[in-house]
């Protein structure tokens, strides 16, 4: 049992096929086409507020591009350069932290990925127009497809929690739900897994998902 418990404690690996898109449904097709290599626009600007789920798409896209055998590379805002190949699908994340040093960085990277025919996926916490950035990265940032990434609001959220379930084979009573969302503070993509390791539990245990249950495998 104890076992069950602590498979709730790692989320599973972002990927775009475990991204719940909620209002987001045409950003995803766009991000599988640019893994895939087959976006019309190779150059693609998220922004959207903490928690929305930024980080996970870049992180998605980098390990779906490679899954391609695409070189393909993740950088953070904490990086003085980006080194890649002219041609590789690049992702930077949170460029509104970027220095000045940086931003002259990432300007430099995507003149050489537009010239070797590369793709960059970039994000940050506000449009383009809206980011304290040099005039010209940010000219750049507009220049291809920009999206706003919309955080799962609590219809959606609760929406997604009954599909998971059904899916697997059982239904969730609205005080487990509500429990879930007041007292588990985590993003969607580790209350899915938490779900399953519920599924688990009460299967080992044979007995109903009920709140006690769920207080239960928590607490362990």
């Amino acid at each position: 049992m104890k076992q069950l418990a602590l498979d709730i404690a790692q989320p599973p690996a972002p990927a775009l096929d475990n991204f719940v898109p909620g209002r987001n449904a045409e950003l995803v097709v766009a991000l599988y086409a640019l893994a895939n290599g087959a976006s019309s626009d190779p150059f693609i600007y998220l922004w959207g507020e903490a928690g929305c789920g930024r980080t996970h798409l870049l992180q998605s896209v980098v390990s779906a591009a490679r899954a391609e055998a695409r070189p393909a590379y993740l950088f953070t805002a904490g990086e003085r350069e980006f080194a890649a190949p002219d041609d590789a699908l690049c992702a930077v994340d949170d460029v509104h932290l970027l220095d000045d040093e940086a931003a002259i960085a990432l300007f430099n990277l995507y003149n050489r990925l537009k010239a070797g025919h590369g793709a960059l996926l970039a994000s940050g916490n506000a449009a383009p127009a809206q980011l304290q950035l040099r005039a010209d990265l940010k000219t750049r940032l507009a220049a291809g497809l920009v999206y706003q990434v919309h955080r799962l609001n609590e219809v959606e959220k609760v929406a997604a929690l009954r599909r998971h379930a059904e899916a697997r084979g059982f239904k969730l009573s609205d005080d487990v739900i509500g429990y879930l969302l007041r007292h588990v503070q985590r993003d969607l993509p580790s209350l899915l897994a938490l779900l399953d390791a519920l599924d688990r539990y009460s299967l080992a245990s044979r007995r109903a998902i009920t709140l006690p249950l769920v207080r239960e495998l928590i607490n362990q």
